[in-house]
């Protein structure tokens, strides 16, 4: 038999889901990082009414959206890209991650490793295993930012390419990214750097590896989280010229393609910061809010550097047990920390995505329990 999908990871929930749907007639979902907020309006309006849906669009990402993006990059973290030769578009970017291993496995069959941080979005690793190649997971240290310095020899001559997620998810970890740049350069690896989350950055401002250069690197860049528009499937990558040139081309041979009133929409998006500026305040309101509930039922935990996640380490480490004993008294789903490595099965990750008034629900049914996480409990 050949290759069999592993389950994807939230869909192993099902016990928690039925926990929290047979003692409450609603069940708040914090185990996805879905926004609920709403978008800009005129985004929205410009997904109706751009006019581009008759012809096929192009798979570079058009002039005005490539352009857009760049603009959005100088604006808010400070570095200029050439919208025509140094940025693409994708369609968000968990396609992008999934799929490029394979694409530079072709380019360069000599190599067979992907390296991505020990605790992280499970995509890296997945992308690693669909492109037939090995995933090698990177060390990470008590704050969750890489160690390069465990990365060993062998690992680093067959590496295709190297992922940092900076803020990172789960943790909110912020990692060095001059440094991650400097390192694949030194070695001739490529660094993938997936910066989604970028403008929720809570320990001084957004970043880029875009800074350090942009030889042997590319940032990866969505809409989803800063926008609210994870239903629109919009992104870009922009870094290093022959390396966009080459996956443009190749992605252009597959297919992909954002749909035309989507860039349009983006376009409109990315033109906008203050939609932005009133999204952190929310998230970084709710992350406090909620960190105190966690602490209040004995699940301390630090705010992230970055992210609208709250990656809490479980006292007694069963994690399993504790995402059931949520959802049992609370009516709420969170992620045990094995979905996204081995390193990270004593934690639970919490997404604060959902309203204000469903968080406040969740904390009125975990403090009318009068219950307090045991680790000796069952």
């Amino acid at each position: 038999m050949g290759f069999q999908p592993p389950p994807y990871p939230h869909d192993r929930l099902g016990t928690a889901k039925k926990r929290a749907s047979e003692n409450f007639d609603s069940v708040v979902d914090l185990s996805i990082g879905t926004p609920c907020d709403a978008p800009p309006a005129a985004v929205v309006d410009m997904l109706a009414h751009s006019n581009t849906e008759r012809g096929y669009p192009t798979s570079l990402g058009s002039v005005a959206y490539r352009t857009a993006a760049a603009g959005w990059l100088s604006r808010r973290l400070g570095v200029v890209v050439d919208p025509a030769s140094e940025v693409a578009a994708c369609i968000g970017t968990k396609e992008f991650v999934a799929t490029t291993p394979q694409w530079l496995k072709l380019r360069s069959p000599e190599r067979d490793t992907v390296l991505y941080p020990a605790v992280s979005y499970p995509t890296y690793e997945m992308g690693a295993i669909l492109a037939g190649c090995r995933a090698v997971p990177v060390a990470v240290d008590d704050r969750f930012r890489l160690r390069l310095d465990t990365i060993g020899p062998e690992d680093t001559a067959r590496a295709l390419c190297l992922w940092v997620n900076s803020p990172g998810n789960p943790a909110g970890g912020l990692d060095d990214l001059g440094a991650a740049a400097a390192w694949g350069r030194s070695n001739g690896v490529l660094v993938l750097s997936d910066e989604c989350y970028a403008e929720f950055t809570w320990s001084g401002g957004p970043q880029t590896i875009l800074r350090h250069g942009s030889a042997g690197v590319l940032a990866v860049h969505s809409l989803s989280k800063r926008s609210n528009l994870a239903g629109v499937r919009a992104g870009f990558y922009a870094g290093d010229r022959e390396l966009v040139s080459y996956l443009s081309e190749v992605r252009k041979h597959a297919g992909f393609m954002v749909p035309g009133p989507v860039q349009a929409a983006g376009v409109v998006a990315y033109a906008d910061d203050a939609h932005v500026d009133v999204q952190r305040a929310v998230y970084l309101r709710r992350l406090s809010a909620f960190a105190s509930v966690l602490a209040g039922i004995g699940l301390p935990c630090r705010l992230p550097e970055g992210g609208f996640y709250l990656w809490t380490e479980v006292p007694g480490g069963d994690a399993w047990a504790c995402t059931e004993w949520l959802a049992e008294h609370g009516g709420v789903i969170v992620s045990p920390g094995e979905f996204y490595g081995e390193a990270g099965r004593n934690f639970v990750r919490v997404a604060l995505v959902e309203p204000d008034e469903r968080l406040a629900l969740v904390a009125k049914r975990l403090t009318d329990s009068g219950e307090f996480w045991n680790p000796g409990r069952p």
